[in-house]
């Protein structure tokens, strides 16, 4: 008889937020050259997104950046206080949205959301600035040459397509591309039909491969060697943790970026151009605790374990007493 126990699934909890209250006092939020805009208190639904999936109200982080000065630029956003090492996962629903009409965009359509590790929180990170982190971005449109990113101080910046043991879908000219068939999972999606109520642009679909106006449960996975990103639990990249050559901090971050210096000319980009983050949960994996489940199973195995040597073990006989 076999003993089998669960492995534990999570690790001890460091950090949450679901912005349910406002916490924008308890944030750093950095700025590029251009216009940028952060609101952690932003009610979703107004857009008509749909609550997101881990978790239950409808409030988020709205960010957004070059709307109109034409200047390219990105900002990003972390938690003031809060400093992490060893190793953690990061945690968090995503949600990009996007003015359309689909599969092309309006104008300026094509931005980036942003999210990484091991920042100072003191410098914005976006393509253009200052790296002093690991991090991850994507295209909520689908419409660049490279709509799944990573990028390290040491890079520099952005790491090709053809970047050795960077991309999951592997390392060749168009890996980060949409329209590769490792992202087909993401895609063709339409605006919700309260937001397209609102605004009439927001017809069609989204491209396949693309991570616009759907949620997605995003992990960055930090351990001794590597700094992993998961969505919706397809990896999407893997960057070794020794290419954070700056070094400068262990904060997280959240940001938003424009990919060009270009500024939409839509008259609703302020309202549809966006990324939106919710439900943020930090946890350590190098003090893993047991899921109740796992409880659960441990507690079955012992007993089945019990029951199995009460059944199997022939109890010892003595001989009959003489009569």
């Amino acid at each position: 008889w076999a003993l089998v126990v669960a492995a534990p699934a999570f690790g001890a909890p460091l950090y949450a937020e679901n912005f349910e209250i406002d916490p924008s006092a308890s944030w750093t939020v950095n700025g590029g050259p251009s216009d940028h805009a952060a609101n952690l208190y932003f009610d979703y639904s107004t857009v008509g997104i749909p609550v997101a999936p881990s978790g239950l109200g409808s409030r988020g982080m709205k960010l957004q950046a070059n709307q109109s000065s034409g200047v390219f630029g990105g900002m990003s956003a972390s938690p003031s206080a809060m400093s992490f090492a060893g190793n953690y996962t990061v945690a968090f629903d995503w949600w990009a949205n996007v003015n359309g009409p689909f599969p092309v965009g309006g104008s300026g359509s094509t931005q980036l959301s942003t999210f990484g590790v091991g920042t100072s929180g003191s410098v914005a990170q976006w393509p253009g600035g200052a790296q002093d982190s690991i991090w991850f971005a994507a295209t909520g449109d689908g419409n660049s040459g490279s709509d799944w990113r990573a990028y390290s101080p040491t890079a520099p910046t952005r790491y090709a397509d053809t970047a050795p043991g960077i991309y999951a879908a592997g390392a060749a000219a168009g890996s980060t591309n949409a329209s590769h068939a490792y992202y087909s999972g993401f895609g063709s999606n339409s605006a919700p039909a309260a937001q397209l109520a609102s605004y009439a642009q927001q017809t069609g679909t989204t491209l396949a491969g693309s991570a616009g106006m759907e949620w997605h449960r995003v992990e960055i996975v930090v351990s001794s060697l590597t700094v992993d990103w998961f969505v919706d639990s397809l990896l999407i990249a893997t960057v070794p943790i020794g290419d954070d050559t700056a070094n400068t901090g262990n904060k997280i971050f959240f940001g938003h970026s424009d990919t060009n210096a270009t500024s939409s000319t839509d008259v609703n980009d302020s309202a549809l151009l966006f990324t939106l983050i919710d439900n943020i949960s930090v946890t350590d994996r190098s003090a893993s605790v047991p899921e109740p489940g796992t409880l659960l199973l441990v507690a079955l195995g012992l007993a089945g374990f019990a029951y199995s040597r009460r059944a199997t073990v022939t109890p010892i006989r003595s001989s009959p007493a003489a009569c």
